[in-house]
């Protein structure tokens, strides 16, 4: 693969959703956009701690930590996959710092990276800065934002480098069939691509049975990114890993990660490993809020069947629905500014038009979603 003496990982545009958040998100009273789950509590997980993980809470000291992750930490995140051991694992600080570096470490200028759309912009522009020529390939939504695994292998060059994938997908709770997703990993594994698997909705699907296997299980060279932010409730904590059997790739990810947190945050390790031992309760405690605002976001859908138009997720904590007729954009920002209700339009994820981004994941949404359907009556007179 293509190394330079220079990396240059940084985005050359703005981050529109992040910029989008950091404009609206703690401005408004009801946010109906987030895509995390509602947070746990700091004494709600000491109350799950088991003795061991307790104590080293107890004795923490607030110094520097490994930079790798506490080995601990390391062993419970390798105990998330089929054939990991702590050792094809790195962690970072959040999800995000892992999509930098990974693809800041293993993509170049003229070589050419496949993402599945729509999906969390830094997922193909880090690839972008880098130079590398990025083909995007959108979920149908047509046909329920099915994967079209034809149209994907067909997008596939000899200078393809990685395919990027985000399963359960965030925004529009897409998750394929284990079979289509196997032989889109067979495909990528003959012509000696790459999978970079954005799995940080793995274990919130809506039928636990239809959780896809890893990408690090299904490939030693692929690379699977995981979080504690969203299945498990702890945005805050900043804690997220890569997962990849291949060790020159964690090599060149961990000698990047030098120049940007160096190491973790001692307490955030801590109480990660706390809530990795109790991973069950948590995930329950997420998909039983998760199935709560289905219900709630399915009967507000079906009180107006003229303005919405959705399909059902399969597993995340978003859905994507379009409002017909609608530029969203300027439709969230009256929304967001009159009626202090957060939705996130679909141009935030390069499509802009009439779809809009919906968080299944917070505690209390009957009220923001009381607030919307007025404002649709309002629009509608």
């Amino acid at each position: 693969m293509t190394q330079d003496s220079h990396p240059t990982p940084l985005p050359p545009r703005p981050f529109a959703l992040e910029r989008f958040y950091a404009r609206w998100e703690f401005d408004v009273a009801h946010n109906l956009s987030a895509s995390d789950v509602e947070p746990v509590g700091l004494g709600e997980l000491l109350a799950l701690a088991d003795a061991e993980s307790a104590a080293l809470w107890d004795g923490l000291r607030l110094g520097y930590t490994e930079s790798a992750g506490h080995p601990l930490l390391r062993w419970e995140i390798a105990r998330l996959y089929e054939r990991a051991v702590p050792e094809d694992v790195l962690t970072f600080a959040g999800a995000e710092e892992g999509i930098l570096l990974t693809a800041a470490a293993l993509v170049g200028a003229g070589e050419h990276v496949v993402v599945v759309a729509p999906v969390y912009q830094s997922l193909h522009d880090v690839a972008r800065a880098r130079g590398a020529d990025v083909s995007l390939v959108w979920l149908d939504p047509d046909r329920g934002w099915e994967l079209d695994v034809d149209r994907v292998i067909a997008e596939l060059r000899p200078s393809t480098r990685l395919l990027v994938v985000n399963f359960p997908n965030n925004p529009t709770g897409a998750l394929p069939e284990e079979a289509e997703f196997r032989r889109l990993h067979s495909a990528c594994a003959e012509r000696g691509i790459r999978v970079f698997s954005d799995e940080v909705y793995r274990g919130v699907e809506l039928d636990p049975g239809r959780k896809l296997p890893a990408a690090a299980d299904l490939g030693d060279r692929d690379i699977s990114l995981g979080v504690m932010s969203k299945a498990y409730a702890l945005a805050g904590l900043r804690i997220g890993w890569i997962v990849c059997r291949d060790r020159d790739v964690l090599r060149r990810v961990a000698a990047l990660k030098d120049y940007t947190t160096i190491c973790s945050s001692a307490p955030s390790e801590i109480l990660s490993i706390m809530a990795l031992r109790a991973g069950p309760t948590l995930l329950e405690r997420s998909r039983e809020i998760i199935r709560e605002n289905l219900a709630l976001w399915a009967d507000f859908a079906d009180a107006h069947p003229e303005r919405i138009r959705w399909t059902p997720p399969r597993g995340g904590t978003t859905v994507f629905p379009a409002l017909a007729g609608r530029d969203t954009d300027a439709f969230c920002e009256r929304l967001a500014a009159e009626d202090g209700v957060l939705l996130l339009p679909g141009s935030m994820f390069d499509l802009p038009g009439e779809h809009f981004r919906a968080g299944l994941g917070r505690r209390g949404i009957g009220t923001g979603l009381n607030l919307l359907s007025e404002r649709l009556r309002r629009a509608g007179r």
